[in-house]
């Protein structure tokens, strides 16, 4: 066991060092701590699925405002909800929206500040460079532990032209509180009535098979140590791990591959509410990627601390103008100009 899991830590690593333009062993240092003279220093937690993005906006801002330092533990959606409750941070960060309630057990008004959108994708690991085309059903049959071997014929039928091994298949899931997870199995209770009957959607589920991996990075390491592994990462987890991932069916009916494009094409459709808490899963539109999800970063509408309210509402500001620009380049989707204004209207209410 000690062996499988060097790895995974070392995935975690690369990742934010890519992310933050630095050494990877910069990144495993975490952010500044803020020991400096007169610096301020914000701590935040939750969601792995925007993490990368957010040490890079974390990086870049110290530019903008070298007086603040942001230090972010990527511990989960679960985890980030928990704590803004508990304000025990500055902010949490989630890729599910909360529940009417969880928003009562909050000690103030909670707003949902959306940031940028991403790809939940659906990864493997086969020998042979084969790009997989899946469907919803598919999918959940296979995270079901219904369809057992690569080769079985339901998954045969949707690829006719790829030479498909005789292997069993390894299911790999989140085993902490993931919005990650919550967008997937919203998708798949969507697209299959038996896994919305006999498990339905959430942060954690009672996941009928496979191996449990932490985080982002604990599933993307998992699913790259172990051959016929498949699993589901945030997409930069994928590409920066060099891991297939399949083209997924839409609702009209084409197979999309994942990329800022189709999530961007998915938001387009998405009906979103003036508490911005909505959902981009299998929205109509001819290319829309269908497992796709925003995420949040969660604050507190009368800042307990003013001093360090007034600079999470700048760089809230910054996130929304110039920090969309750097969402592409690490295949993440910026949000419509018009979202924007309408979040930046949103986090003037932010008092402090």
């Amino acid at each position: 066991m000690k062996q499988t899991l060097k790895p995974i830590l070392i995935g975690t690593a690369l990742i934010a060092a890519i992310a933050m333009g630095c050494k990877p062993s910069d990144s495993s240092q975490g952010p500044d701590t803020g020991r400096e003279s007169g610096t301020i220093l914000i701590n935040g937690a939750g969601a792995t699925f925007p993490y990368p993005l957010y040490s890079k906006w974390f990086n870049e801002y110290i530019k903008v405002d070298p007086s603040v330092r942001f230090n972010y533990q990527s511990i989960g959606s679960g985890g980030g909800q928990n704590q803004i409750i508990a304000q025990t941070v500055g902010f949490g960060a989630s890729d599910a929206p909360m529940s009417d309630e969880s928003l009562a057990k909050a000690r103030g008004n909670l707003l949902h500040i959306p940031t940028v959108a991403g790809a939940v994708v659906v990864s493997y690991n086969l020998e042979k460079d084969i790009k997989l085309k899946l469907n919803g059903s598919t999918v959940a049959d296979i995270f079901l532990g219904k369809i057992k071997k690569w080769n079985d014929q339901r998954i045969a039928e949707l690829n006719p032209d790829v030479e498909l091994p005789d292997e069993d298949i390894l299911v790999v899931h989140r085993s902490d509180g993931s919005g990650t997870s919550y967008i997937f199995t919203s998708y798949l209770s969507g697209v299959s009535s038996d896994w919305k009957q006999k498990v339905g959607a959430g942060k954690s589920v009672r996941w009928p098979t496979g191996l449990g991996g932490k985080g982002n990075e604990g599933v993307a390491g998992q699913i790259k140590q172990s051959p016929g592994a498949i699993g589901y990462v945030e997409l930069i987890y994928a590409m920066h791990n060099d891991l297939a991932f399949a083209d997924i069916k839409n609702a009209a009916g084409n197979f999309i591959s994942p990329s800022a494009e189709s999530v961007t094409a998915a938001m387009s459709g998405a009906d979103i509410p003036d508490d911005f808490r909505f959902s981009i899963i299998n929205t109509a539109g001819e290319n829309a990627y269908p497992i796709s999800g925003a995420t949040w970063l969660l604050v507190y509408e009368n800042q307990p601390d003013p001093r360090k309210g007034r600079h999470i509402v700048q760089f809230l500001k910054w996130a929304l103008t110039d920090g969309q620009d750097i969402a592409p380049d690490l295949d993440y989707a910026p949000l419509s100009t018009n979202l924007r204004q309408r979040v930046l209207e949103k986090i003037d209410q932010i008092k402090y």
